[in-house]
C-alpha cells in the first residue's frame, strides 16, 4: 500500500512516500480502508522532546511521549472496516467508520488523551490502517461524506472539548480567537450549533469566511486595541492563540467567567495579575483535545449533520508535500484533506 512516512523529526522534508505492506490487526482491533485523512498542526513540524513538559522544547508528532520513526502520520481518519481481527464482532466490516484518535490514559468515558494516532501510532496518511475497534464510531446514516467526516476528529473534537469543559451554554456569548484556523472554526461553527453567541477575532483577509461560519461580531486581530472592541461583560473567552491576549482580554470577562485555553499560536507566555482571577472569582481553564464522552457527542452531530466543516481544499495522498507546504502558510480557511479512495 502506498503509505506518507516520516523518518525523523522535523517538517515535511522529513516525509517519504514509500509502499508498505498493508498492517495485520490484532486482538481487538480493525483494518480500516481509509477514505480521507485531514491535515492538523501537529502534522507539518516535529521536534526532539516531549509536549508541555516542563524545560521541554513541544514537539507536535511525540504528543506526550518518544515517537518511533518511521511513523505513518495522519490523526483524523474517515472510511470503512475492511478486516476485523480477533475478538471483534465480523458485523463491523464494511460498514462506513469515523475514527477517535486518541490514545487514552484508562478506560471510561472521562479517560484523558495521552497520546495520538499518526504520533505515538501509525495513522491515515495510507491506503489503510489499524486501529482500536472501540476507537471507531458507526457514521452509517450521517450526510457529511468521507472528507467532511475527516475534518472532525482533531479539530472538532478538541473544540468540543473546550465548549464542554468551559461549560458554554445556549444564550451565552464568548469570544473565540484565531477563529480561522481548523481548530477556531470548529469552535465557532459548534458555539454557534449549540445556541451561544460568537464575537470572532480573526485577520482581516478572513473575516468574510468567519462571519459565514456563524459567528454574530467579528473583529480584526490586527486592529490596534482589538480586545477594547470586545464589549465587557462576556461569559467565556475560547482561546487558541494566548500570548498577551490572555493579558489584555481577561477584564473584558463578566464575574464568575470563564478562560478556556486550547492553544498558544501566539505565544506561550502571558502576564496575569492573580488579583484579577480571585477577586472577580474567573475560572482559568485548559483543555487538550476530548474524552470519550465528548467524542460520543461529536460523532451525534456528524450523524445529525449538525455542522457542516469547512473544507479549504483536497490533495491525493501522492501530493502530500504539496498540502503540508500549504498547511505550513496557513493562506487557507477551513481544512486541508487528502482523500485515498479511487
Amino acid at each position: 500500500m502506498l503509505a506518507a512516512r516520516l523518518l525523523r523529526h522535523g517538517g515535511p522534508e522529513a516525509l517519504e512516500l514509500a509502499r508498505v505492506r498493508v498492517p495485520t490487526p490484532g486482538t481487538g482491533e480493525v483494518l480500516v480502508r481509509v477514505g480521507a485523512a485531514a491535515l492538523n498542526n501537529t502534522d507539518v513540524w516535529t521536534r526532539e522532546g516531549s509536549y508541555g513538559l516542563p524545560g521541554e522544547p513541544m514537539a507536535r508528532a511525540g504528543w506526550l511521549g518518544a515517537i518511533d520513526f518511521p511513523r505513518i502520520q495522519g490523526a483524523d481518519i474517515a472510511g470503512t472496516v475492511a478486516l476485523t481481527g480477533e475478538g471483534v464482532d465480523s458485523g463491523l466490516l464494511g460498514a462506513r467508520v469515523l475514527v477517535d484518535p486518541a490514545l487514552y490514559d484508562g478506560p471510561g468515558e472521562h479517560a484523558e488523551p495521552v497520546g495520538l494516532l499518526g504520533s505515538e501510532r501509525d495513522g491515515g496518511y495510507a491506503e489503510y490502517t489499524v486501529v482500536a475497534a472501540d476507537r471507531v464510531h458507526l457514521v452509517q446514516d450521517s450526510p457529511l461524506g468521507d472528507v467532511e467526516l475527516a475534518c472532525l476528529p482533531t479539530s472538532y473534537g478538541t473544540a468540543l472539548g473546550m465548549l464542554e469543559r468551559g461549560g458554554v451554554q445556549a444564550g451565552e456569548t464568548v469570544v473565540v480567537t484565531g477563529a480561522s484556523g481548523g481548530l477556531g472554526l470548529a469552535l465557532v461553527q459548534l458555539a454557534v450549533a449549540r445556541g451561544a453567541h460568537v464575537i470572532a477575532i480573526s485577520s482581516s483577509s478572513k473575516l468574510a469566511s468567519v462571519r459565514e461560519a456563524g459567528a454574530g461580531t467579528v473583529l480584526d486581530r490586527g486592529t490596534t486595541g482589538v480586545w477594547e472592541q470586545v464589549p465587557e461583560g462576556v461569559d467565556a473567552v475560547l482561546d487558541v492563540v494566548g500570548g498577551h491576549g490572555i493579558t489584555e482580554g481577561m477584564d473584558r470577562l463578566r464575574l464568575g467567567g470563564r478562560w478556556v485555553i486550547g492553544g498558544a499560536l501566539g505565544g506561550n507566555e502571558a502576564r496575569v495579575d492573580v488579583r484579577r482571577i480571585y477577586t472577580r472569582r474567573l475560572r482559568l481553564i485548559g483543555s487538550s483535545m476530548h474524552t470519550p464522552a465528548h467524542f460520543h457527542r461529536l460523532v451525534a452531530l456528524a450523524r445529525q449533520g449538525a455542522v457542516s466543516p469547512v473544507v479549504a481544499s483536497t490533495y491525493p495522498l501522492a501530493e502530500v508535500h504539496r498540502a503540508q507546504a500549504a498547511l505550513g502558510e496557513r493562506r487557507h480557511v477551513g481544512k486541508l484533506v487528502l482523500t485515498l479512495s479511487p
